[in-house]
């Protein structure tokens, strides 16, 4: 008898095979036969899949949850996604090592550079480690309901070993790299997930100041790629302006060709050169075919700002009457910004908050109501700036009353970058070129300005399902997309597929039904953080390990999860 079967669902076994009707029977923690419906014999626990999908476990591999996995077991709100595994630590931030003196800095740098609320931070943490060895021993001791990867961010390096010259960017000295080099090698030796670092200018402490590494010299991050490759493990992973595309991909291909480890990167469109992707793309090609093995990272839906009164950004942030009632709570700020007068004044002034915020703030050609169900992919006629054209009012004015709308809790989409064209073009070729891994979900981070952690559940709703602007994949290739192929990227060979052998991570969903609520601000973070969330309606069951860890679209309580140490080889005879 078996210990589970999830019986005669659509199987898309994450290979990229066509998908077919079959029964899934586990034992432990593994999947030990996928066969045609009715054969699995009996089991202890059966879950009815007719009319549903069977898959893989979502693997995400671009997430920042290195505080939040020290608190919160569900793993919110990655978990309610169908993600069963989260790899963490990108950008170059994140907690460890740490010394006793340094953490307020490393909270001021994660909520600087990734929006997670300091005070959060500083509840919810019980730095029971200093060394990153002791960080994933402290990961190691919770349960939760889904396995976790760490990479060894580079801002908490420099800062540990270079003290104040590291967080001011100063350039290392040879005695630095060599020091940075062995806590490298030594957290991949106990099982770090590799390394990460980021050289963009966006990335910004709480301070103001830039990230920790953002300026680094190709030596230092070179002498660290050496480490890596002696420790035997681990992948190079960045956040890059690239700004001159063929000087970071010289010291990239070089890091991977001698240190033998695979460098992702984080491949964008950005408003300002809108078809660079493109030559990233062959840059890493051509990198490629001199023996390097540089990864593309790229994304399923822009990179957007949601403006709202609860979030951290709307037109009117800066606005001098606006400010005095900032602080109200919300259903008293919408009640006096309904007022004539409040409107009028808000309205009539103009705010010079430099040029990049002032584009961010007054772009209402790229502002669209998000809606519900959400629209991350609309036509320009959609904009603030065509209603208000059609409407024959000035763009500021529909944005105001839009804000108001649910009693304030309305959103506005900005899609930031991947959005050039005002369609999903780029993104599209981007997913189908046969180099690229899907990433950039950012779990756990931004939490005042977006959500993308729904990432995986939003694959399947529009790239599968509704997209009618433009071309669909096939179910098939969206699932390998976030399980075989994201987990191959980290050497997780042992999931990712459901095959004999394999690890029995199972998501079993109404794709039909499937649906994707509106992000919306929660408090539900330590000291009261808040953060947007949201969330989704369609798991018929998430199943970690054997385990199911939420059955339609609850949580059962149980938390199979666990720290992963290294890379997991592929079953035998697969």
């Amino acid at each position: 008898m078996h210990d589970m079967v999830v019986r005669n669902g659509l199987v898309v076994d994450g290979t990229g095979a066509p998908a077919a009707h079959a029964d899934v029977a586990i034992d432990g923690e593994i999947v030990v036969e996928v066969t045609e419906p009715g054969r699995a014999g009996r089991a202890r626990h059966e879950i009815d899949a007719d009319g549903r999908l069977v898959t893989p476990g979502w693997v995400d591999v671009h997430t920042h949850y290195d505080g939040q996995a020290t608190w919160d077991p569900e793993m919110s709100p990655s978990g309610w996604h169908g993600v069963t595994t989260v790899v963490m630590g990108n950008c170059g931030v994140g907690f460890a090592p740490a010394a006793p003196e340094r953490r307020d800095w490393l909270i001021q740098l994660m909520e600087g550079v990734e929006d997670i609320p300091g005070t959060a931070l500083a509840e919810g943490m019980s730095w029971n480690w200093e060394t990153f060895p002791e960080y994933l021993d402290e990961l190691d001791r919770l349960p939760r309901v889904m396995d976790v990867a760490a990479l060894v961010p580079h801002g908490a390096v420099r800062a540990y070993v270079m003290g104040e010259r590291g967080a001011a960017n100063e350039e290392a000295t040879a005695a630095d790299v060599a020091a940075m080099a062995e806590i490298v090698a030594e957290a991949i030796r106990a099982g770090a997930a590799g390394f990460s670092t980021t050289r963009t200018v966006l990335h910004r402490a709480k301070d103001g100041q830039l990230a920790a590494g953002t300026t680094a010299s190709p030596d230092e991050l070179l002498g660290i790629g050496d480490a890596m490759g002696a420790a035997g493990g681990g992948v190079f992973e960045l956040a890059s302006d690239m700004v001159v595309p063929a000087d970071e991909f010289a010291w990239m291909a070089e890091l991977s060709r001698r240190s033998g480890r695979t460098v992702t990167f984080n491949c964008l469109q950005s408003d300002v050169w809108p078809e660079q992707w493109r030559e990233l793309l062959r840059l890493a090609d051509e990198a490629n075919a001199t023996g390097a093995h540089v990864v593309p990272q790229v994304a399923g839906r822009p990179a957007c700002l949601l403006f709202g009164l609860e979030s951290s950004v709307h037109p009117f942030i800066a606005n001098p009457s606006y400010r005095r009632i900032a602080d109200l709570p919300l259903a008293e700020r919408v009640a006096r910004m309904r007022t004539p007068e409040v409107r009028a004044a808000i309205l009539s002034e103009q705010v010079d908050v430099g040029d990049f915020a002032n584009h961010l703030l007054r772009s209402f050609h790229k502002l669209f109501p998000l809606g519900d169900p959400p629209d991350y992919e609309p036509a320009a006629s959609a904009s603030v700036a065509a209603i208000a054209e059609r409407e024959g009012r000035p763009a500021a004015e529909v944005a105001y009353d839009l804000l108001l709308q649910r009693d304030g809790h309305e959103l506005l989409y900005f899609p930031l970058l991947g959005y050039s064209h005002g369609d999903f073009g780029a993104l599209q070729s981007m997913l189908e070129h046969p180099g690229t891994v899907l990433g950039l979900g950012d779990g756990g981070a931004h939490c005042g300005l977006l959500c993308d952690a729904s990432l995986p559940s939003y694959m399947l709703t529009h790239w599968v399902r509704d997209r009618d602007r433009g071309d669909r994949f096939d179910l098939e290739r969206v699932v390998a997309m976030q399980t075989s192929e994201t987990a191959a990227l980290y050497g997780y060979g042992d999931r990712g597929v459901l095959a004999p052998g394999f690890r029995a991570d199972v998501n079993v969903i109404d794709l039909d039904g499937l649906r994707l609520a509106p992000p919306e601000m929660a408090h539900d973070l330590p000291a009261g953080g808040r953060r947007l969330i949201q969330r989704a309606h369609g798991y018929g069951a998430t199943i970690c390990a054997g385990v199911p860890v939420r059955l339609d679209d609850e949580p059962t309580g149980e938390r199979p999860g666990r720290l992963l140490r290294g890379t997991r080889p592929e079953p035998t005879g697969r």
